[in-house]
């Protein structure tokens, strides 16, 4: 495999970053995670840290050097996260459990899959245009799909609330997407909300089609943050390029060549 990898956080306007992201690979097999702490809640920031660290330990653990089942690996990673953060909670003995979203992404066998729970999203942009995205599990979200398929929408109070996440007491609804086969020059980006619900989607597909993944997510995060101002979220990315087989390098300084690597863990 050979892929450019960048990830960058800052904090906003915040009184403390809760997002956190990170990668790992072996030579056959990539994960890109990242997870936002829910407001609202104590210690966000813990529960970011545990859906991450539970991801890439398990990661390491059956990535040897592929994954037997990627799918399994997803919905098994979610769950874990979500478990070892209740754990946490019950070990501090915490009366509101701490809360995060997540979303985590698998490269391997040249394909990518990935799954997410909450509104932290996946986008995936091929030939300068948006190939998918993730669905948020938002009561916006829902909005949105049945004004698509012209529902009716119903009023809701806070329809910005996710309607489900990690750590609660409620067994998480998670989503895994099917897989779909890399080209050349796809790029993969996983983001918090303090990105995408500043920027419009035109200008995130514009940045990932133009520039490298290192350029577009600096300047992605640079523009989210000045368009939000002095109250604005906190701005997470982590983005992936993807580079086909015996096709020259149009990054060579950041591009990792996996089958000289045994294993990386950066997060």
């Amino acid at each position: 495999m050979l892929f450019s990898v960048f990830q960058m956080s800052r904090q906003g306007g915040r009184k403390t970053n809760e997002d956190r992201m990170g990668y790992c690979y072996t030579r056959e097999s990539v994960v890109l995670m990242l997870a936002d702490g829910l407001g609202g809640h104590p210690e966000g920031e813990m529960a970011a840290s545990i859906a991450i660290e539970t991801v890439a330990a398990m990661f390491q653990k059956m990535a040897q050097p592929k994954l037997a089942d990627v799918a399994d690996f997803l919905g098994d990673a979610i769950m874990g996260a979500h478990l070892r953060i209740l754990n946490y909670a019950h070990s501090k003995g915490m009366p509101d459990s701490p809360r995060t979203t997540l979303v985590v992404a698998v490269i391997q066998s040249g394909q990518v899959s990935w799954a997410h729970c909450g509104d932290s999203r996946l986008y995936m942009v091929r030939q300068q245009q948006l190939l998918t995205r993730t669905q948020d599990h938002s009561f916006a979200e829902r909005g949105r799909q049945r004004h698509a398929a012209a529902m009716p929408t119903p009023t809701e109070l806070n329809r910005n609330v996710l309607f489900t996440c990690l750590g609660s007491p409620v067994k998480p609804v998670f989503s895994v997407a099917k897989s779909v086969t890399l080209q050349h020059d796809d790029k993969l980006m996983l983001c918090s909300d303090g990105l995408w619900s500043i920027l419009p989607e035109h200008d995130i597909v514009s940045q990932l089609s133009q520039q490298t993944v290192e350029i577009a997510v600096q300047a992605l995060v640079d523009q989210a943050l000045l368009q939000a101002g002095h109250r604005g979220d906190n701005v997470t990315c982590v983005a992936l390029g993807w580079q086909a087989p015996d096709t020259p390098a149009a990054e060579p300084e950041s591009l990792a060549d996996t089958s000289r690597t045994p294993l990386d863990l950066s997060f």
